[in-house]
């Protein structure tokens, strides 16, 4: 049977791709060697948000006698909190599944690799059985980056050394975790072990952590957490995984800690390897596959959407890049655009960026005003948050007079950067955005604030 389509990954942009084309009148065949919901929903986003808010109830009890509830003898159960992240787990993937078959699409549970040809067709193997397809579209997803650190192999191999997807199945709470990477997953992992228990030390090469997100926000970020125990060490490089530690240099100065455990978290790679996509010649990049606005690649048919492109590692990037794909197959006028996709830290408190940071659109020679303010000038984030030190950044850009960049820390960040994004897509001038109304009381009410104090 030849189908319309064939989707290599289950992950995010393969299974709502499926969806999207089965929707959409193509016959649609999706192969996933692991689990639906990839990498997202098995072992990354919906995990570990799992565990966050297990770590945010038993935080927001410790300190309740702020608010006038005390509460005795908490304890975080690491185990419960595991078997409650299984369940969850289990249920959204059954979901998924049943939507993807509901869409009218084929499933198969197998590792797929792309053969070749057949006339304008492609073949792909898989579960020893070989099916053709008018189009591909590559959504194998990433895979943990693993750098060539001494006895980091052995380390990973001696299961001494942890990828977050064993993080999250870990039985029992460390009592001292290094991880390596204060990144997005480095942070998030810190948040909740410390939260857990374990005597937690971020090691990061670069001169803050957070990534790519603003640097006035990493920095009061780092502040909350060290306030909360957890140990920094920035500029840090790891030279070495021992038994029982690791050594880094600092400057021109070799140092030793000693942990229970160590966290690998220094991002992710394209997942390219031994799919077949040199049998059909697809150009890559750096590891990653080059795709242009629509998700095509330079082989006629051929798609790659999510994390296999390389373009923007996150789930709801992956999301929209498949309708994209699916949307170009079927001829509906679309196309990928970049500036105004959201990032969350999912710490306590969160952290929320879209757009340009100050720095970024200077990069770019743009001309800009950036704006800060407390989180104070919302009642609700005041009334839920004793002590908090929340801010919100907006960065304008001055000669279309428009929003280019907001970023956040505090609580709901997550919730409310949507509201900034949109402006941003829409390209909303600051007077327009000026009518919005927000609801009150909300904490969504600070970017109305940022934009009344330029």
């Amino acid at each position: 049977m030849e189908y319309d389509l064939i989707v290599l990954g289950g992950g995010p942009a393969g299974y709502l791709a499926c969806e999207r084309a089965g929707h959409g009148g193509l016959r649609t065949l999706l192969i996933e060697k692991e689990h639906i919901g990839g990498v997202c929903l098995n072992k990354g986003c919906i995990p570990t948000k799992t565990l966050l808010y297990s770590a945010k109830i038993k935080d927001s009890a410790e300190h309740g006698e702020k608010y006038g509830v005390t509460v005795k003898d908490i304890k975080l159960d690491h185990r419960t909190v595991v078997t409650r992240k299984d369940k969850i787990v289990k249920a959204l993937t059954g979901s998924v599944r049943s939507a993807v078959k509901a869409a009218g699409c084929t499933i198969v549970d197998a590792n797929g690799v792309i053969r070749g040809r057949n006339g304008a067709a492609y073949e792909v193997e898989a579960g020893g059985q070989v099916y053709t397809g008018k189009r591909l579209l590559i959504a194998t997803g990433s895979l943990p980056a693993v750098p060539p650190i001494n006895g980091l192999a052995e380390g990973l191999r001696d299961g001494y050394v942890l990828t977050s997807t064993e993080m999250l199945e870990a039985a029992d709470v460390p009592d001292s975790l290094v991880i390596i990477g204060g990144g997005v997953i480095g942070m998030e992992m810190a948040s909740y072990f410390n939260s857990a228990g374990s005597s937690v030390t971020v090691i990061e090469m670069l001169p803050r952590i957070g990534g790519p997100i603003d640097a006035d926000i990493a920095a009061l970020l780092q502040k909350e957490y060290e306030a909360k125990g957890v140990r920094f060490i920035l500029e840090g490089c790891v030279t070495e995984v021992k038994d029982g530690g690791i050594l880094y240099r600092k400057g021109d100065e070799v140092s030793e800690i000693k942990a229970a455990k160590v966290l690998l978290s220094v991002g992710r790679t394209a997942h390219t390897g031994e799919i077949g996509l040199e049998r059909i010649r697809v150009a890559t990049e750096r590891g990653a596959v080059m795709v242009d606005t629509h998700c095509l690649t330079n082989v006629p048919n051929v798609y790659a959407a999510g994390d296999v492109n390389g373009i923007c590692m996150l789930a709801h990037t992956a999301y929209r890049q498949a309708e994209a794909a699916v949307n170009h197959m079927l001829g509906k006028p679309d196309e990928m655009r970049y500036g105004a996709i959201p990032s969350v830290i999912y710490t306590n408190p969160e952290v929320a960026m879209v757009g340009e940071t100050a720095q970024s659109a200077r990069d770019k020679g743009m001309d800009i005003t950036e704006k800060t303010i407390s989180m104070h000038y919302s009642g609700r984030y005041m009334a839920e948050n004793e002590g908090g030190r929340g801010i919100i950044k907006i960065v304008v850009d001055n000669t279309l007079n428009t929003l280019c960049g907001a970023h956040i820390m505090g609580s709901y960040a997550s919730e409310i950067i949507v509201s900034a994004g949109i402006c941003i897509e829409k390209m909303l001038t600051i007077d327009e955005i000026k009518t919005i109304v927000f609801p009150h009381p909300t904490v969504s009410e600070v970017i109305r604030e940022a934009i009344f104090q330029l």
